[in-house]
């Protein structure tokens, strides 16, 4: 057997030891000891990865479902804290997770977080400048979100919002309207902040990652959202800090 085949047979045996065809080496106790360092070494990063999950359904809970998960998805990435991208379907598809509809899009905004923490830094937008630009530079202004900036809407749930309060160890509201809600998470000063946000708040900066300018993104989160403000959102984004540097010439 070449070197590569078996250390991809190997790799393999790790996650589904009747599978490898290795034989009699996985039943070695060393090779045991091995494969249960790296399946904890998986559950270990889904455990830190999504704190929010954890607070929801306790910590046996998740590690036992993080086992599981563990075992059908090995890392992509030797970095950990990359681990996990494929958890929040994981939950969705999970049966004991089926009282909670609402925890894959939980773990998708754990997700959001990390990916707001690791990402590259790079200069913010001038608002000086921008604000001194006629209303057809303006119009035709592409305002990138930064590689720090991430947002999603919920379709008829309220996931920000227990999100947050789980994220921030708030009680529950003992009603809480089941409606759809989107959320903007930024990192910005070192450390990622979140804000809700409407559907024509994610519409739009959906239009600007696609390129397309300030005019036609804010049309477009408009016939998204008729009763948008759009000069009131443009506000809280550049608040936030959402928008990377550009060049309005």
């Amino acid at each position: 057997m070449q070197l590569s085949t078996f250390q991809n047979a190997f790799v393999e045996a790790l996650y589904d030891p009747r599978a490898s065809g290795l034989g009699m080496l996985t039943e070695q106790p060393g090779f045991t000891v091995y494969r249960n360092t790296v399946i904890k070494g998986g559950v270990d990063a889904l455990q830190a990865n999504f704190p929010t999950v954890e607070r929801l359904v306790g910590s046996d809970w998740l590690v036992a479902a993080a086992a599981i998960h563990a075992q059908q998805s090995a890392p992509a990435d030797a970095r950990l804290i990359h681990h996990g991208s494929e958890f929040p379907a994981f939950l969705e598809r999970f049966e004991h997770a089926q009282p909670l509809p609402y925890l894959g899009n939980v773990a998708r905004l754990d997700l959001l977080w990390t990916q707001c923490h690791i990402a590259a830094d790079e200069p913010g937008i001038d608002v000086t400048r921008i604000a001194s630009l006629a209303p057809e530079q303006l119009a035709s202004l592409k305002l990138r979100p930064r590689a720090t900036a991430r947002w999603a809407w919920f379709v008829n749930q309220p996931v920000f919002s227990i999100w947050r309060h789980n994220r921030e160890g708030l009680e529950m509201p003992e009603q809480l309207h089941w409606q759809g809600e989107g959320a903007l998470l930024v990192r910005s000063g070192g450390a990622v902040g979140w804000h809700a946000l409407d559907i024509g708040g994610c519409a739009f900066l959906d239009a600007c990652a696609a390129g397309q300018p300030l005019a036609q993104a804010a049309q477009h989160a408009s016939d998204i959202q008729p009763s948008l403000d759009i000069f009131e959102l443009l506000t809280r984004l550049v608040s936030a800090d959402v928008f990377a540097a550009t060049d309005p010439s």
